[in-house]
């Protein structure tokens, strides 16, 4: 399967499958929530250039940081709609992570100048046994 196609399920198909799965009274909103946090790679236009093929996206963004995954993790504490943005927001960095990794696995030497580069390189590894 394509990383293109992988990127997207985890980005529109994911968030149907938990809204319904974990929020099935709530589920149409949930999944709008879940959705409107794509909203964070709005980060992406201050970078230059705007778009690059091979950059992974996690610490290298602002919004994509660690220290903003942090938050995200504590949103996960807090009453709804917090707790499903920050979840929202969690499975939107695990899906540019995991292209991070697919990215990697492809071609390491593309990920070079990645801030994450270490993370990514100690998770392909471990993917790949």
């Amino acid at each position: 399967m394509s990383q293109t196609v992988i990127h997207y399920f985890l980005h529109f198909g994911m968030p149907l499958i938990i809204a319904y799965m974990f929020f099935r009274s709530d589920c149409k909103r949930v999944y709008l929530i879940l959705l409107a946090t794509m909203l964070v790679d709005l980060d992406h236009l201050l970078a230059t250039p705007i778009f690059s093929p091979n950059r992974c996206s996690i610490n290298f963004h602002l919004l994509h940081t660690y220290y903003a995954m942090a938050v995200y993790a504590g949103m996960l504490f807090l009453p709804k709609p917090y707790k499903v943005i920050g979840l929202g927001l969690l499975l939107h960095m695990l899906t540019d992570l995991n292209d991070c990794i697919m990215t990697y696995l492809d071609c390491p030497q593309c990920l070079s100048e990645a801030p994450a580069r270490e993370l990514v390189a100690w998770l392909g590894r471990a993917i790949k046994f």
